[in-house]
């Protein structure tokens, strides 16, 4: 290890950090100058990586969980030659940049996933180790090795704070994912003051509990630090966890180890210090150590060889094992068969049937076709209906499993689920209730902003649910998970729509699916468009029609289709359509033309969705058209809690003919 050039190394990532953050006039600059040292021996030393392949499946990969501190990583990617040039360095945090404030995934080679809300980048990293045991476990031979990577996570006070790496540390120590280590910044430093204020557990004790394995060091020695990762990679049934005391904006002279270096510019005067005290030049703006750029020269050509012998190994197993290779490059590039000619169980018109539980059937039918399509459900699965038979649990002793057991831990499951999908190689999905989806939330909001497949599965979608009462009766949530942009909300009507719901969900690249499903069994109803299927991939299509235009068209979601189909025959004089409505934003979203073959211009428009009326204005002739319910529900059954809410055909009914 050369420690002088890793020091050289060191002191380049703070003066990129100091004049970056100070040309920009915004950043935080704490974590970079207090982290420099970790982060020149962990790119320089100890992730197996290749910075001219960024996507190489069996490389290491680096979580910056704070990603606040996001010049660290720019200046990693700079010195390290991940295709930064020092413009972006520049222009960090500028409009169209690709320095943008917090990481962002797909904006920068080399950022694994977008970080910025504490903690999430954490839960992703545990996400990622598992679907690295899962690889290997399916794809490495006795032979052969060609998955074997590990995930380093580097976390602050502020992601150990947040529950959320509570509840994925506690699934990581039991699944026992000793391939995952995190380094926990320990500088006692947040955004008001010393940790001292909120803040005086014994974290490593907390993480031994865990089942982790705990280690600690200083966070300037990278001798010991690179000795401490060699500890926890001998570790291997446990994750680690090496808490690295550290002094947050180390080297500006008055602001160092206080909160005031955490989240703004040192200012002129104190970078022009901090340079000096630093042995930085004063008079070269993002001034790089010539000696760091020699040492990141003669490591091209290591990182190069390492990733040559891997691809050796990999040309062996592939000649050996053509099956499985063509199995490997099918997952890892998401060369999926078309979903669409996979097919889906047949359900009968007059069938009842729950679309959570149309929902299972065509799930563990698709499982048998599409053999890494994972996923699980926070303790809910024989609710959910969640659980692909035969396909096993996954845990430390079973890396094939494809069945998870997130425990109730709702905010941890939907990160993780992101890290898997991030990782590559898997479909996965997850589930809960829908009124849970709240504690999701910001990982749903995360997997839709870096476009991520994740599919979640939501069950228990309304009123109906009945007796368990307002606390489970989600009223603001179909609306609540329709403003986030890029999520598509999926409600299908019966159990039909519910199949080509799932294919939907499969066939999606560029972003996450959210499937609705009703606990209540709904009947199968006969479609008079021929072509409802392709329609309905566009939002919506035609349920029943009538001759000529309509006078009245029912647009409905879900188990109030069924309902709209019951009212019709008491709407005498006039011509009625029914429109199922599964998607309103794909809806929306089409063009003129398709709108209007299904919602005619002049026709009297009525909505009908057991949910808060916000959105439906879009749709709806009239506010007064919106048949819904702004209000909690109340424990009952969920027929005469309706009743009671007034939200019954014949309510509907009156509001039509009135």
């Amino acid at each position: 290890m050369n420690i002088r050039a890793l020091e050289e190394v060191a002191k380049s990532i703070r003066s990129l950090s100091i004049d970056a953050i100070e040309k920009a006039n915004s950043g935080h600059p704490g974590l970079p100058l207090g982290c420099a040292e970790l982060g020149a021996v962990l790119y320089g030393e100890i992730l197996n990586h290749y910075p001219a392949e960024p996507k190489w499946i069996n490389r290491d990969r680096f979580v910056l969980s704070a990603g606040h501190g996001s010049m660290l990583l720019y200046s990693l990617l700079y010195l390290s030659g991940y295709g930064l040039k020092k413009e972006d360095l520049m222009n960090f945090r500028q409009l169209g940049s690709p320095t943008p404030g917090h990481p962002e995934y797909w904006c920068t080679p080399g950022v694994e996933t977008t970080t910025g809300p504490l903690g999430q980048g954490f839960a992703n990293g545990v996400g990622m180790a598992i679907a690295e045991r899962m690889l290997a476990g399916r794809f490495n031979t006795d032979k052969h090795r060609i998955i074997d990577h590990y995930i380093y996570v580097l976390a602050s006070d502020g992601c150990i704070m947040e529950g959320i790496s509570a509840e994925a540390a506690s699934i990581a120590g039991h699944l026992g994912i000793g391939n995952l280590i995190v380094f926990y910044d320990y500088n006692k430093i947040t955004i008001e003051g010393s940790t001292d204020l909120a803040f005086s557990e014994d974290v490593l004790a907390r993480f031994s509990a865990y089942g982790w394995h705990t280690l600690s060091g200083d966070a300037y020695d990278m001798k010991f630090i690179s000795e401490l990762v060699g500890e926890a990679k001998a570790e291997r049934n446990k994750p680690s966890i090496i808490l690295l005391k550290s002094v947050i904006g180390k080297g500006a002279p008055s602001k160092a180890g206080s909160h005031s270096v955490h989240g703004a510019p040192l200012g002129a005067e104190e970078a022009q210090a901090a340079k000096k005290s630093l042995g930085i030049p004063e008079d070269i703006p993002f001034w790089v150590s010539p000696e760091a750029e020699e040492y990141f020269h003669e490591k091209q050509k290591i990182w190069k060889d390492r990733y040559d012998r891997w691809q050796e190994v990999y040309d062996k197993w592939s000649r050996e094992n053509p099956e499985l290779k063509r199995e490997f490059e099918t997952w890892i590039g998401d060369n999926s068969p078309n979903i669409e000619s996979i097919g889906v169980p047949a359900f009968s018109i007059g069938e009842k049937v729950a679309t959570r539980k149309a929902s299972g059937k065509v799930l563990n039918f698709l499982a048998k076709e599409i053999p890494n399509l994972v996923g699980g459900s926070a303790d809910l699965a024989p609710s959910n209906v969640t659980e692909m038979e035969g396909c096993g649990d996954f845990s430390a002793n079973n890396p094939l499993g494809r069945n998870f057991h997130f425990g109730i831990r709702e905010h941890a499951m939907g990160s993780i689920t992101n890290g898997i999908s991030l990782h590559g190689g898997f479909k996965p999905f997850c589930a809960t209730f829908l009124v849970f989806s709240d504690y999701m939330r910001p990982a749903i909001r995360l997997a839709a902003l870096m476009k991520m497949p994740v599919i979640y599965v939501f069950t228990h979608d309304s009123i109906f649910v009945g007796e368990d009462g307002p606390t489970h009766q989600p009223v603001e949530h179909l609306q609540a998970l329709r403003v986030i942009p890029g999520l598509i909300v999926l409600r299908p009507g019966d159990a039909q729509e519910t199949a080509v719901a799932w294919q939907m969900a499969l066939e999606r690249r560029d972003g996450p699916t959210a499937l609705a499903l009703t606990r209540q069994d709904l009947e199968v109803y006969r479609k008079d468009d021929l072509d409802w299927k392709k329609n309905m991939r566009r939002g919506a299509y035609i349920v029943k029609d009538t001759q000529g235009v309509p006078d009245v068209i029912i647009v409905a979601t879900g188990s109030e289709v069924g309902l709209a189909l019951k009212a019709v025959p008491s709407i005498s004089g006039k011509k009625v359509r029914i429109v199922s409505m599964i998607s309103r934003e794909l809806f929306l979203s089409q063009e003129n033309s398709f709108r209007e073959e299904i919602l005619p211009s002049g026709c009297s428009i009525f909505v009908v969705e057991a949910g808060l009326s916000t959105g439906w204005e879009a749709i709806a002739s009239s506010p007064r058209n919106i048949l819904s319910i702004n209000r909690f529900g109340e424990s009952a059954p969920g027929a005469k809690l309706a009743e009671h809410l007034g939200f019954t055909a014949e309510k509907l009914v009156e509001m039509i003919i009135d």
